[in-house]
């Protein structure tokens, strides 16, 4: 029997997910889900300890996923093409819905849901 873990709340910041998500959007994510290409997932940034960034899985790579912004435009954006692979100690979760405004949890994902 696999236990899962309670749901976590985060708030977007910034404008490197638009137009999928927003600033100030919230989301329910998945501490400990299994995640593949497509799904957008919350990590901890590997060069700046304590915070966490929002972005979209692309493919796994050696031992990391890359992840990537879906607006390369966004003033600040960091991503892999900056810090390389996020190994799978620094992933938190997989964004599951997004709560406010309401959208269905189909929206976060261009892959077929699991």
């Amino acid at each position: 029997m696999r236990v899962r873990r309670p749901l976590m709340a985060v708030q977007v910041a910034g404008e490197s997910m638009l137009p999928w998500l927003r600033p100030g959007d919230r989301l329910l994510v998945r501490p400990g889900a299994r995640i593949g290409a497509g799904d957008i997932v919350i990590a901890g940034h590997p060069l700046r300890p304590g915070t966490l960034i929002v972005k979209r899985v692309t493919h796994r790579d050696g031992d990391g996923w890359w992840l990537e912004s879906d607006n390369q435009r966004a003033p600040g954006r960091q991503d892999s093409w900056d810090f390389g692979a996020v190994p799978d100690r620094l992933i938190v979760g997989r964004a599951v819905v997004r709560y406010w405004p309401s959208m269905s949890a189909s929206a976060l994902a261009r892959r077929r849901l699991r």
